[in-house]
């Protein structure tokens, strides 16, 4: 983290966490913030279902919610970028406050709601992009009064899939009413079958992604890696947030919402663990949760993780933390003697079993 960077930081901490967000993402849109480029090796090249990416450190979704700082976010050293959550009609979400810093504990809690501008303008903005060697995709929602939620994620893909190379099932997010009972078996199975309805009729079918919650115990973890598997699912990302509290010691601990950040570390990669012996290599994960550090980022590839994603670690670490994680896994590559970051993949899943 550079000078500016950290007076930015500091700057943006005095504020209101959700003001602060919208002021990062319009410092990004009129490049005041210092950005690495292309953070990339031989090492670090690798591919995730299918797609080629130049770096294994993608950003998660839910920074970007609207798809406003597209060409900024892909000159920021992230290998692939995830907008959204998108949902069919624009929604305002749960009233603010609605973010909360748990500094002491490196740590976020949202009760956001899946707000955003909905999946007509989101669309727009995804097409008028100037495609580049960075993977942008696009987390699917639900509106949270609707009555048919599957049709929902079907009726975002089908807008915005033509625009994005990759799309990922939002079922786990804590803050929709309901949403997770989606991860059922039954209900994702159905679930699934009409959003790869929805991708075959695009001009050009993408890779749908699968994210699940972390509050899953081992038995729903292998049913749901049945079904993923069934449903051709491309991949599976773990994981979201969390509904557990355990070892916080922030004043806003008790704000009800999902928790992100440092103390989802270890649950969230046990979940990676478990789930990369359930599916036992039949598709690839994406590993996201409380990692903050390059090392942290080594661990989920261990654990079974084909790449990873950041999120609430920028808020305390700043944007530049993404390209800093890249070249230090790119550094433990070459300590290690590996060609290439696929080697590491799973070689210390048995760690987190």
């Amino acid at each position: 983290m550079n000078a500016v960077e950290r007076l930015g930081l500091a700057a943006l901490h005095r504020l209101d966490p959700e003001t602060a967000h919208g002021l990062s993402l319009h410092a990004l849109r009129l490049g005041v913030v210092p950005l690495p480029g292309l953070v990339t090796s031989p090492r670090l090249q690798t591919t995730l279902a299918g797609l080629a990416l130049a770096n294994p450190v993608g950003l998660a979704a839910g920074y970007d919610k609207n798809a406003v700082a597209l060409g900024p976010l892909a000159r920021a050293g992230f290998g692939f970028v995830e907008v959204g959550a998108a949902t069919p009609r624009p929604q305002p979400g749960n009233p603010r406050p609605r973010l909360f810093r748990l500094t002491e504990d490196a740590a976020v809690i949202n009760r956001f709601g899946f707000n955003n501008e909905g999946a007509a303008a989101i669309a727009a903005r995804l097409a008028a992009r100037v495609r580049g060697p960075v993977p942008v995709g696009l987390n699917l929602g639900a509106n949270k009064d609707s009555t048919d939620r599957a049709g929902d994620f079907a009726a975002v893909l089908a807008q915005c899939g033509a625009h994005v190379e990759f799309a990922t099932v939002n079922v786990s997010s804590p803050n929709t009413e309901k949403l997770r009972d989606l991860q059922g078996p039954a209900a994702l199975a159905a679930l699934l079958g009409r959003v790869m309805e929805a991708r075959a009729a695009l001009p050009r079918p993408i890779p749908v992604f699968l994210k699940i919650a972390p509050d899953l115990n081992p038995d729903e973890i292998a049913a749901l890696a049945e079904v993923a598997v069934a449903a051709r699912v491309d991949a599976i990302i773990a994981t979201n947030t969390t509904l557990s509290r355990d070892g916080l010691t922030s004043a806003n601990r008790a704000e009800a919402g999902g928790l992100s950040g440092a103390p989802l570390f270890e649950k969230s990669t046990r979940v990676l663990a478990l789930l990369s012996q359930a599916t036992g290599g039949r598709l690839p994960l994406v590993g996201v949760g409380g990692i903050g550090s390059a090392a942290q980022a080594v661990e989920k590839l261990r654990a079974g993780a084909s790449a990873v994603q950041l999120y609430s670690a920028l808020v305390y670490r700043g944007l530049s933390l993404a390209g800093d994680i890249a070249r230090g896994i790119d550094r433990a590559l070459a300590a290690q003697g590996l060609g290439n970051v696929a080697d590491l993949t799973g070689t210390g899943r048995g760690d987190w079993l």
